[in-house]
């Protein structure tokens, strides 16, 4: 992390072996950055050996919500680069380099293009570091045996207690050679062994050291080879075998790939996984048994999608090791340019996969004689084209693959034997020769389009899962009945617009699973009702990709305005459902009391204009559960919803809501109406305990989000909130109860905005605020926005509980007075309100007039002050506090501060509409240093009369951005030495003003402005890159002599960086370049010059294409530069020849 904080450092190397851990801290160091708000976006992906460019260019779309216009890479790279240019500071990790790379040919702009993105790789090869000019490279080692014990007591399940088995352990734990990797997978295998299973691990791993290939992997293997042995533990034999060749067939897919489980499930099938068993959706559960212990062994990763897994790169070449030996070998190739000549002598492999095969693939033979291949993976980058006799000697093949091959079906009439075959974006010709193959139970054909499914699919008779998916535009076409007579079909999946008859699937009596697109054309009929199934997607009048959403029961219905009826049957176990502009229901359920829906996990309504509760149990018998399960919820453009429960709330309602999202519901006036539960059942958690983001906009009518008495405090509890975001509400009065504020305890972030009629964040009654000791111990973030009611920020008795609030935001709050609600005795600086927050690094407070001064304990690296127009503060006897401190005010001086360095962490200083401020600070006595500020803002300071003193200027070593606009007032930026008090400490005289990474100034509308700068200031401001100056009126020299002396012999100046100058609206301007110095521009690729009448400099251009500037004497005749930039000249580097040719003197 001391990288990642380093300034001057975009560009970090994390190298290490494989199994260390470079891919996890990786992961860390994103997450903490985000967590700390270090960048506005982190983005993570893995290069591998053969990086997909496309799929990674997708990914970062993702993340910036981009949706392309272009489908090349090159273009792609384009709009990424804009994209991102956008964002202020992003973390770009690539994980698992393998050799050098340009990131902007993926599209990331980073150094020049974007010094707001610093990029962390990680690799196993630190020549990879070194090749690609990284500033900081780390190297990440093996743990010390005290750290590598730790690691392995902790996923073992045992302590550091005298026992014989931890004797052992310690033993089994310094075989794993400190690999965290090794250590982790071993003892996740080993949990909860006995003493005996122990002492054998251990042997074993003493005698398998041959298996180490110690050049490469550090011993690596032989620990997971125990781990991959364990996988036989506690299953019968039959059970353990499918556990490891479940674990094999992941290792078929590309490095680092999210490997869909779908596709895992048709290899499983194809090879007889679990063959004991008859019926897929029974083979289904298995195989997510068997991949949910390969996850918990460390075999397999887990990923952010519930539909893949992922396997780690040192694992995958451990599964290719297992199998590069014997008769059963596998061989997995990526970015095949050249055909294998071996695969003709070889016929020991029984699976193959060749994953990205370039379309102009050398040498590639008409037929490959493989006898004993079971599984083939072949995959073309660009369409691949293999002849009709390839597979004609893979008589043995279970399963085939294709993905971006052009072939014909016709030939793979020889494989009798196949029983998978998967098609994704292939064309396929003579879908016909389908019929030959009898044996075939799963045949897939993703975007692999033709005109109409043939009736010769009735001749498949042991087919039993069909998937189908065609360009999102096109139809599959079935013929009449066609499907009625696939009777063994067990699992039907058509994602694409289809003719589907619907009565035809009442007579699959053997289907378990469906995954249907079914559009308003195609119809309900009345007697219509979808069969009793265990796993379905089904999406009305809408569109999914294939193989998305087949984990969880899925239905998503839109624009729909009856025969609701048709899915009644489904309701009883859906785990997601969506309805939107479904008309005519009052609530989601409208026959509660026979269906409850209490498998539902995530709810999403948007636009169903008659819906008026989720669910209604008035007039019902007993006690009902419903929705006890639900997770998240997600409401929308619903105007007629008044209340979640329309009666008293079932048991357990609501109870494992974790997220909530409300939008745009007019007439809803209560959020839970707790109230109506008289009693907390026994055993029961507390209601809403699990709820962790709430999200509130758009409701007008909301007075309340919780109804719930006091005296009924046990029925619920907020423990587990951490993010509350609210927007315009404007009749909610509070937003928390007393007794749900107390159960706060994991609160990160609270966000209010135009919440007109909001008067207390926590609805204390005045005479009861004292009685309350709250303590928010993990608040981060407090904003509050157009609040125009709101008094106060927090109780007093929350005052000394926030010690982790990093960043407070308040703007717009006009009858704000108080961040405290002070009580008698509170006052303790005199007029001022401690803000006891040690660890507060944001602070804005824009147009709040009325706020009362307060004090800040803390190292800030923000401040944003706008329109804080309270009386002046008095000086605080440092006594007092007995710590270093700043109060926040607005008179003639901005700040007073007792302990300079409280400014040495402040990186952003915004300052707006302060109209008493004179001065920003005293002298060098009250700001130590100001060493890590980067950006300085200040608007609509109207009395401000200069910024800088000189001794101020030293200490600005990393100041970046310089913005001053409309202080009418200020006569200096830098107040020149003669004007120093005497008071001052130190030798000004002999501290040069410095300036070394500024890059852009802009200073418009400051009316008594003379000058910018000295001419000294140049020779420091290396990194200075936009120059604009507009609208000072009274400015007669941008950069002044200090002395006032003329030089008799003519100095040139370079501005090495200098990109972009505008002179615009500068009445009184005589010269940019000072009489006797000729400024040099080689970067200069943008100049305007606007009305600026009395200008006597001139610009020029050389043979380099170099502009410079110099006085010119006035000349007569024809329009040059020097004539018409009293009106206006534009150049740009692409209008070379309309600037003058240089002369030399």
């Amino acid at each position: 992390m001391e990288a990642i904080n380093a300034k001057g450092v975009n560009m970090i190397g994390l190298y290490g072996m494989p199994g260390v851990g470079k891919t996890t801290l990786a992961k860390e160091v994103g997450k903490h950055a985000l967590e700390q708000k270090l960048f506005e976006k982190v983005v993570m992906f893995t290069m591998s050996q053969n990086p997909n460019i496309n799929k990674i260019q997708d990914k970062v779309a993702d993340i910036f919500r981009l949706k392309f216009e272009t489908s090349s890479q090159e273009g792609k790279a384009e709009e990424l680069f804009r994209s991102m240019q956008g964002v202020n500071k992003i973390l770009v990790i690539f994980d698992d380099v393998w050799e050098e790379f340009e990131p902007e040919t993926i599209g990331i702009p980073f150094g020049v293009a974007h010094e707001g993105c610093k990029i962390l790789l990680t690799t196993r090869h630190q020549q990879v570091c070194t090749i690609m000019n990284y500033q900081k490279k780390i190297q990440l080692g093996i743990l010390s045996e005290v750290e590598a014990w730790t690691l392995f007591k902790d996923n073992a399940g045992v302590d550091d207690g005298p026992s014989s088995l931890n004797g052992v352990a310690k033993e089994v734990a310094r075989e794993c050679k400190g690999l965290p990797l090794a250590l982790v997978t071993v003892a996740k295998a080993l949990k909860g062994e006995s003493l005996d299973g122990w002492r054998a691990a251990n042997q074993r791993l003493k005698d398998s050291r041959h298996l180490d290939n110690e050049e490469v992997f550090g011993g690596v293997y032989s620990p997971l080879k125990l781990s991959y042995d364990y996988l036989k533990k506690n299953n019968s034999q039959t059970t353990e075998n499918d556990i490891q060749l479940c674990f094999l067939l992941c290792s078929l897919f590309p490095e680092d790939d999210e490997i869909l489980i779908e596709i895992l499930i048709m290899c499983g099938i194809g090879v007889g996984l679990f063959s004991h068993i008859c019926l897929i959706e029974d083979k289904r559960r298995e195989i997510g048994v068997a991949l949910t212990k390969l996850q918990k062994s460390g075999l397999l990763l887990e990923t952010d999608n519930a539909e893949t897994v992922r396997m780690h790169d040192v694992v995958r070449d451990f599964a290719h090791w297992l199998k590069s030996m014997g008769e059963n070998r596998f061989m997995v190739k990526d970015g095949l340019k050249e055909w294998p000549h071996t695969f003709e002598n070889f016929g020991c492999y029984t699976a193959i996969a060749l994953w990205n095969c370039s379309s102009n693939i050398d040498n590639l033979p008409d037929k490959v004689k493989l006898s004993n291949l079971k599984i083939l993976v072949l995959s073309g980058k660009e369409m691949l084209r293999v002849s009709s006799t390839f597979f004609e000697e893979m008589k043995s093949l279970h399963v085939l693959i294709l993905i971006d091959v052009y072939f014909s079906l016709e030939g793979l009439q020889s494989l009798t034997n196949l029983r998978t075959l998967c098609c994704i974006d292939c064309k396929p010709e003579n879908l016909s020769s389908l019929t030959h193959m009898r044996n075939l139970e799963v045949l897939a054909l993703f975007g692999t389009n033709s005109d109409e499914i043939l009736e010769d699919l009735v001749e498949l008779s042991t087919l039993k899962s069909l998937y189908l998916s065609h360009d999102e535009e096109q139809q599959i076409n079935f013929p009449p009945n066609l499907l009625s007579r696939l009777t063994s079909l067990q699992e039907l999946h058509v994602t694409s617009e289809n003719n589907i008859n619907l009565l035809e699937l009442n007579s699959l009596s053997r289907l378990t699973a469906l995954s249907l697109t079914v559009s308003a054309e195609q119809g309900f009929q009345e007697n219509f009702m979808f069969p009793k199934l265990q796993r379905y997607n089904i999406v009305v009048n809408g569109y999914f990709g294939y193989l998305k959403g087949l984990t969880f029961r899925t239905l998503k219905i839109n624009n729909l305005s009856s025969l609701l009826s048709a899915f009644k049957d489904l309701f009883c176990n859906v785990e997601k459902l969506s309805l939107e502009n479904v008309d005519g229901e009052k609530n989601i359920i409208p026959n509660l009391c026979k269906k409850r829906v209490n498998e539902l996990t995530s709810l999403w309504l948007k636009s169903c204009k008659d819906m008026e509760f989720l669910i209604d149990i008035t007039g019902k018998q007993g006690s009902s559960v419903a929705l006890s399960n639900l997770v998240e919820v997600d409401i929308r453009n619903m105007n007629c919803l008044k209340e979640l429960c329309h009666g008293p709330p079932p048991t357990s309602f609501l109870q494992n809501l974790e997220e909530v999202t409300i939008e745009n519901c007019k007439c809803l006036q209560v959020v839970f109406q707790m109230n109506k539960i008289c009693e907390k059942v026994e055993s029961q958690a507390p209601l809403l305990s699990r709820l962790t983001i709430l999200k509130l906009y758009s409701l007008p009518e909301l007075e309340s989000i919780w109804n719930l008495e006091s005296s009924h405090h046990e029925i619920a509890s907020l423990r587990s909130l951490k993010v509350v975001r609210i927007g315009d509400c404007s009749k909610l009065k509070t937003i928390f109860s007393p007794c749900l504020a107390l159960s706060m305890l994991h609160l990160q972030e609270l966000y209010i905005d135009c919440c007109d009629g909001l008067e207390q964040i926590i609805g204390f009654a005045q005479e009861d605020e004292n009685h309350y000791s709250l303590c928010w111990p993990k608040w981060k973030t407090l904003w509050i926005e157009n609040c125009r009611s709101l008094k106060y920020v927090f109780p007093d008795t929350l005052s000394e509980a926030l010690p982790q609030l990093e960043c407070v935001y308040l703007k717009n709050c006009p009858h704000l007075v108080l961040i405290y609600n002070q009580t008698e005795g509170k006052d303790v600086t005199g007029n001022h309100i401690l803000l006891n927050v040690p660890f507060l690094q944001n602070l804005s407070v824009i147009n709040c007039p009325h706020l009362t001064c307060f004090v800040v304990q803390a190292q800030l690296e923000k401040l944003y002050l706008s329109n804080v127009t309270c009386r002046q503060l008095c000086n605080i006897d440092v006594l007092t506090l007995n710590q270093d401190y700043i109060i926040v005010g607005d008179h003639e001086e901005v700040f007073q501060v007792q302990g300079g360095h409280l400014f040495s962490s402040l990186q952003e200083l915004h300052l707006e509409y302060l109209s008493k401020v004179q001065i920003i600070w005293k002298d060098v006595a009250q700001v130590v240093t100001l060493q890590n500020l980067t950006t300085l803002e200040i608007i609509d300071c109207k009395k401000l009369r200069y910024i800088f003193s000189p001794t101020t200027v030293c200490s600005l070593s990393q100041l970046v951005s310089l913005q001053i606009k409309g202080c009418e007032e200020l006569e200096r930026i830098i107040l020149p030495k003669d004007q120093v008090s005497s008071s001052s400490h130190g030798d000004i005289g002999l501290q040069p003003i410095s300036f070394p990474n500024l890059a852009t100034i802009s200073v418009t509308n400051c009316e008594n402005l003379k000058t910018l700068f000295p001419l000294g200031f140049v020779s420091s401001a290396h990194q200075l890159k936009y120059l604009m100056v507009k609208q000072n009126l009274k400015l007669e020299q941008v950069f002044e002599v200090e002395d006032g002396r003329e030089v008799t012999t003519k100095k040139e100046i370079k501005f090495d960086k200098l990109e972009r100058l505008a002179l615009e609206e500068l009445a009184c301007l005589v010269e940019l370049c000072p009489k006797g110095y000729h400024f040099v521009f080689p970067a200069l690729t943008f100049l305007i010059v606007r009305e600026c009448p009395n200008m006597t400099t001139g610009f020029f251009i050389d043979s380099n294409h170099f502009v410079h500037s110099k006085k010119t004497e006035a000349t007569e005749g024809p329009a040059t530069a020097q004539s018409t930039v009293h009106n206006y000249m534009f150049w740009g580097s692409f209008m070379r020849s309309t600037l003058p040719h240089y002369m030399e003197e």
